[in-house]
């Protein structure tokens, strides 16, 4: 359920994100932008967190293309891609000398990953309905 919920959010996210940045992905930020923004997130600024995500969706978009091409399900693939980027951003820790691209990449494709074992199971399920 929480995972749906995720996916739902993600997903409108996302649309949201690429209808403000008029049809494609905003530009990722500098090393001093992503410090400041992480300065402001711990700071408690919510704006800071969304900016992070927004500006790092170029790179989950990237990870889906390039592991996972299968037409029908990019779309699916980049929702579960983006719950991996929220998780990034909110466990990242920049005093480990680590770029968030290089932290959420193996993030995004955890969640990736576990989410086509889960579908695993089910993919000769036929429905009678």
């Amino acid at each position: 359920m929480l995972l749906t919920l995720l996916q739902f959010f993600a997903t409108k996210f996302l649309f949201l994100a690429l209808h403000l940045e008029s049809g494609c992905f905003p530009r990722p930020l500098t090393a001093r932008e992503e410090a400041a923004a992480f300065s402001a997130l711990y700071a408690g600024d919510a704006a800071a967190r969304e900016k992070l995500i927004r500006h790092n969706l170029r790179l989950v978009a990237h990870i889906v293309k390039k592991y996972y091409a299968l037409p029908g399900d990019q779309e699916d693939l980049v929702s579960i891609g983006t719950i991996g980027l929220i998780k990034a951003v909110n466990t990242f820790c920049p005093d480990k000398n680590i770029k968030l691209a290089t932290y959420a990449s193996r993030c995004i494709e955890n969640e990736i990953l576990m989410f086509l074992r889960k579908s695993n199971q089910y993919k000769n399920e036929i429905s009678i309905d």
